[in-house]
């Protein structure tokens, strides 16, 4: 059963203040760290660390979701997820997230102790997957995600359009609107210039009352605009999360945590002053 205590108090959360969610890649092939974290003591430490410098939520990842990445069978999926969810619930109150497109994963993971699904698919990718949501009680991020890029869209219409079959589908399953979360999808099918005119415009995602999460970590995006290759991408992302939190939203799912708290605290400090 889920930890509906868990679920409720990072729903308000989010609700109350931006939130940090600190990525945990248990991957060998994820784009910026592929490989620094798949062995359970360096994913511990990095949890630790995660924490440490005010993570609010953890995202553990099995599979890299990287155009191009290998596909994981879900049982070695569950092999490399399970163990470092279950000791991190044993640990801490700290609310963990699963970043998987399975709803097989997404159920074992919950039954370990995750309150989060968090499904790049935004719930396309596996048929059973708003079903399971629905019923393990987890709260889910939706992300708009196309599956292929269409230079001749208009990403920001689509986008809505994309969310609002989504939100069909969620209460055609019977998932609650307050345990969802939307996510832009930057990075996923789509062009640069779609990226930026996307977050651009994420103050029109306030229309569904959700809060929204902007995962832009070191990503491609940002290695267009500055050149840096992505070990030196923490201004340009700290940059565009800073956009993100001025056009409403309220988690950043992020590498570097520590920075984004100061970045946080800069951008809440100045806020307070308004007159």
């Amino acid at each position: 059963m889920i930890d509906a205590e868990k679920r409720d108090r990072v729903l308000a959360r989010v609700r109350a203040a931006p939130a940090i969610m600190g990525i945990l890649n248990l991957t060998p092939d994820s784009f910026s760290d592929g490989g620094r974290h798949n062995s359970f003591e360096a994913a511990r430490a990095q949890a630790v660390r995660m924490l440490a410098d005010g993570a609010d939520i953890i995202d553990v990842g099995g599979e890299s979701t990287r155009p191009g990445a290998s596909l994981v069978p879900a049982e070695e999926e569950i092999f490399r997820v399970l163990p470092m969810i279950r000791h991190l619930t044993a640990e801490n109150a700290v609310p963990l997230s699963i970043d998987t497109v399975k709803s097989s994963v997404a159920r074992a993971a919950v039954e370990a102790g995750a309150v989060i699904i968090n499904d790049v698919t935004g719930m396309t990718g596996d048929a059973a997957m708003a079903d399971t949501v629905a019923e393990t009680g987890a709260a889910v991020v939706i992300t708009y995600h196309r599956g292929t890029t269409d230079e001749a869209l208009d990403a920001v219409d689509d986008m809505h359009a994309f969310f609002g079959r989504a939100f069909s589908a969620a209460a055609k399953a019977g998932i609650p609107k307050a345990h969802i979360w939307l996510d832009p999808g930057i990075g996923f099918a789509k062009t640069q210039m779609q990226n930026l005119a996307i977050l651009a415009n994420l103050d029109t995602l306030e229309r569904y009352d959700c809060p929204v999460l902007a995962g832009v970590s070191r990503k491609s995006v940002v290695g267009h605009v500055t050149g840096r290759p992505v070990a030196e991408r923490l201004a340009g992302t700290l940059a565009v999360h800073l956009i993100a939190l001025q056009r409403g939203a309220r988690i950043l799912r992020v590498h570097d945590v520590a920075e984004h708290r100061d970045t946080i605290a800069m951008w809440a400090a100045v806020e307070g002053a308004r007159r």
